[in-house]
């Protein structure tokens, strides 16, 4: 049987491409350049402003592009509603862990499985609380009685329910205590595991990019720096900007 050497590479999971975004007059994004091979974890570094978040708000399509191009999987997601790219295997964990506050753990968990056949969801609940036993114990509590780390927890499970192929994860350490930080950090590092591709938006650099395979640094809508994880937090300009050393 003959086998050809140049079969073509798998399409990045996601590539991004001169994409550009306005809120009325001012440009939020000024021509991105990102791409993340599959099972890749990327972070996105930059100060407040920087548009990181609009970015991933971009990406889910809440935020409309006003040039350049987002491809998934090969093909464009331009023209696609935000629940379109759900079901394609987009999922965000919003900044600020958005749950539902009157309504139980479990309800919260149940909602991000919209997407779903009913049957699968059982089956991933039962691993939401194999993740994060936390919720387990909670589930029949309204999510607003959780504490703040355990509400991020509830944020991305409640992403993960989805079954996500990439996850688009939004200052997941924001206001947290440096050991809820480092437990946020460990279940990013799990899923990373288990084969879910990563962009994760972060303002703790180092943490960010110390289990990031590879990173971006943005600044004020640009790329300005993008390497291994490894390199940038050597990078003299990344320490001084972003690392406080």
């Amino acid at each position: 049987m003959h086998v050809h050497e140049n079969t073509p590479a798998a399409p990045p999971t996601l590539c991004v491409r001169a994409l550009t975004s306005h809120y009325g007059r001012i440009q939020a994004l000024k021509g991105i350049d990102l791409e993340i091979a599959e099972g890749e974890l990327v972070a996105l570094v930059g100060a407040n402003g920087a548009g990181k978040t609009t970015l991933l708000r971009t990406l889910s399509g809440v935020q409309p592009a006003s040039g350049g191009d987002i491809a998934y999987r090969g093909k464009s997601l331009l023209n696609q509603r935000p629940d379109a790219r759900v079901r394609a295997g987009i999922s965000q964990v919003p900044e600020g862990r958005q749950v539902f506050g009157p309504m139980t753990v479990e309800d919260n968990l149940r909602l991000g499985a919209y997407t779903r056949p009913r049957v699968e969801v059982a089956e991933d609940l039962d691993k939401a609380y194999a993740l994060f036993p936390t919720l387990k114990d909670k589930r029949r509590l309204p999510a607003g009685t959780l504490s703040g780390g355990q509400q991020q927890m509830l944020a991305m499970a409640r992403a993960l329910m989805a079954r996500p192929r990439l996850l688009l994860l939004d200052e997941p350490s924001m206001g947290l205590a440096p050991l809820l930080i480092e437990e946020v950090f460990r279940v990013v590092r799990l899923l990373k595991s288990q084969g879910i591709t990563i962009l994760l938006v972060e303002q703790n650099a180092h943490a960010a990019l110390s289990i990031a395979d590879r990173g971006y640094v943005l600044e004020t809508g640009t790329v300005v720096l993008s390497g291994q994880g490894s390199e940038l937090l050597a990078n003299e300009q990344v320490k001084q900007a972003y690392l406080g050393m």
